[in-house]
């Protein structure tokens, strides 16, 4: 038990520098005015982690990892309501009912960041947009369905530690497979949803391996939650006694990679700026490549000069389009001045029916003629 005090509390604290690192990178890139939803909400989060912390803390080391499972009938029939021990399983029933309620809640909060997050950051693309607001709907619906299925799976409520007759697994809420089933596939079905919001943009990108690796690790941790609290699931269920201890232990370490998860994307425009700063990192300015294309009327030997159209995910972190908010730095929208497009040859459909959902384009077209003839932009 030691063990697991010292690593849950070790993980409390690392998950309260990274929340404390993410409000300092947001309050030097966009200011304490400019403060979203999600930067309050995570705040939330910080408090809801610490108590589900305390709560798998109590789970041991009030109540030895003791609960109203793993008993036989003859074990239940014999225990005194008037012992140590029946008191002892009945407080760790009823905090395993208030760890499921935080754990549920601390996780769609974070989910609820991140959807806000992506709303930022897409914002401008109209094709993005109900994808968004599904996904606002989807995290709102999976939440009540799983609260739900924690609080009134079973019913009534007291039974959930109930020593004597045998609830049912439904009524133990250590090893519950209702809420345990209902949690995991509701929290993966979400995490899957909100990885495909960025991913087309990602992989439309027209970027270096390296950034494109970076971005693609930011945006893909969801994939290591959903990993986690699989394990979680399957170590419960095998966990036999100490299912109880196993579930208190496995959801402090699922929602601290959650935690940061949910905070790297805040924290790594301002490390880049940093280590830009200090000379650490090389950017690669794939927004400064050009094409030469010969002019469709062009007789005289001339040929025209055009920029190609980037996609938002191709410009550099440190570009003109930038503003001091953190998500610009890892994707420009349409909200600051879009990339300048050609007039020929496609560019211009593209620009027009792409990613960026129309709206008004700056073109610029510059033409070169030979020597004798004047040049004109």
């Amino acid at each position: 038990m030691s063990e697991f005090v010292t690593e849950a509390f070790t993980l409390l604290g690392v998950a309260i520098v990274i929340i404390g690192l993410r409000t300092t990178a947001r309050w030097i890139m966009v200011g304490p005015k400019n403060f979203q939803a999600d930067d309050y909400i995570m705040l939330v989060a910080c408090v809801v982690y610490g108590l589900e912390t305390a709560a798998a803390y109590m789970v041991g080391a009030w109540f030895d990892g003791l609960a109203n499972n793993s008993m036989t009938d003859e074990e239940r029939a014999t225990l005194s309501p008037d012992s140590h021990e029946y008191h002892l399983r009945v407080g760790g029933s009823k905090v395993q009912v208030t760890g499921w309620s935080l754990y549920t809640l601390l996780l769609w909060l974070l989910k609820t960041c991140m959807a806000i997050f992506y709303s930022r950051l897409t914002a401008g693309l109209i094709n993005m947009r109900v994808r968004i607001h599904v996904a606002y709907v989807l995290i709102a619906a999976t939440y009540i369905v799983t609260i739900c299925s924690i609080l009134f799976g079973c019913y009534p409520m007291h039974k959930n530690w109930q020593i004597n007759p045998d609830p049912g697994n439904h009524c133990q809420p250590a090893v519950s497979k209702i809420d345990i089933y209902v949690t995991v596939v509701l929290n993966v079905v979400t995490d899957i949803y909100l990885i495909s919001i960025p991913a087309p943009m990602l992989f439309k990108a027209r970027l270096h391996w390296r950034e494109k690796l970076e971005l693609l690790v930011l945006f893909s941790g969801g994939l290591f939650v959903m990993m986690c609290g699989i394990l979680r699931c399957v170590l419960i269920l095998t966990a036999g006694a100490n299912g109880a201890e196993q579930a208190g232990s496995w959801a402090c370490r699922e929602t601290f990679v959650a935690v940061v998860i949910g905070n790297v994307p805040m924290i790594y425009p301002l490390v880049r700026r940093l280590a830009r700063r200090a000379g650490l990192y090389l950017t690669t300015r794939t927004g400064a490549s050009e094409s030469y294309q010969l002019s469709e009327g062009d007789t005289g030997g001339g040929y025209v000069k055009r920029k190609k159209f980037k996609h938002p995910l191709s410009l550099p972190a440190d570009t003109q389009w930038n503003t001091v908010s953190d998500e610009q730095m890892i994707l420009p929208t349409s909200r600051q001045q879009p990339p300048t497009c050609s007039a020929g040859d496609g560019d211009w459909d593209t620009a027009s029916h792409g990613s960026h959902g129309g709206g008004i384009k700056v073109v610029h077209e510059t033409i070169v003629h030979s020597a004798e003839k004047k040049s004109r932009s």
